[in-house]
């Protein structure tokens, strides 16, 4: 069910093709507003592609697409200072404390200092990291590095937040945990767009868009996705759609 009938993210056959290599063949697929849209795919099916597009640092061949309203063609800078966005390889600096991590992102942010001062107080609070704010954040575990890389990327109260693989590696009980976060800011109104590897992880999706060689091949809700497929879990869905791909890593 979606939680708005606003759009926040919208493509109209997006393309991306390198040379005579098509990664993302047209596709086309609208976001809402406080969604939580999960959006998989095997290695090589263009996901990563897609959201680098999104996200404003990749052009794309042809097609069309905006990000919180604005075109990924001529507002990519725009775009950036409306998202915020998480992988699962780089989200903070190893070596700068917890407390010089969110100042940083806080001024690439364009927050203000008082802006930053309360937020940051609050984020503190909140993760229980006052003991920890000092330290290097190359010292937490990776759970809480998990759980403050995603405080920070919404530090600034983004439109949207692009989530790439954000729990890989991580125990259950912290991914449950995460979770709970990526709840509360759907809740809050922020649009959550989450690749993941996880497959019991989209069942907690709003909806799944699924792809397949750089198409969209599946797009629906979780329950609606296992009934079309007859299939007891999202893990069968993914897996009888991923069998389908031709082609290797991109």
């Amino acid at each position: 069910m979606n939680k708005s009938k606003e759009i926040v993210i919208e493509t109209d056959k997006l393309t991306k093709k390198f040379g005579n290599f098509t990664a993302v063949n047209e596709i086309s697929f609208e976001v809402y507003k406080g969604e939580i849209f999960g959006f998989l795919g095997a290695n090589g099916a263009g996901k990563t592609t897609a959201m680098k597009m999104l996200i404003g640092i990749s052009n794309p061949t042809s097609g069309n697409a905006s990000v919180a309203g604005f075109n990924v063609y001529k507002q990519t800078e725009q775009i950036k200072k409306n998202i915020g966005y998480m992988s699962q390889k780089f989200s903070l600096y190893e070596d700068l404390t917890v407390n010089e991590n969110i100042n940083l992102f806080g001024g690439i942010y364009g927050m203000t200092d008082e802006q930053i001062k309360t937020n940051r107080n609050q984020l503190i609070d909140k993760l229980s990291l006052s003991q920890e704010q000092d330290k290097l954040v190359e010292s937490l575990p990776l759970g809480w590095k998990q759980k403050l890389a995603f405080s920070i990327a919404i530090f600034h109260s983004p439109k949207v937040v692009f989530l790439d693989e954000p729990t890989g590696g991580v125990d259950p009980i912290t991914r449950r945990q995460f979770w709970d976060m990526i709840y509360e800011a759907s809740d809050s109104g922020i649009t959550v767009f989450v690749t993941t590897h996880y497959m019991d992880e989209a069942e907690y999706c709003n909806r799944v868009s699924i792809m397949v060689d750089g198409v969209v091949k599946a797009l629906d809700t979780p329950a609606e996705l296992k009934s079309k497929y007859n299939a007891r879990s999202m893990d069968e869905v993914f897996l009888m759609l991923a069998r389908q791909a031709t082609r290797g890593d991109n």
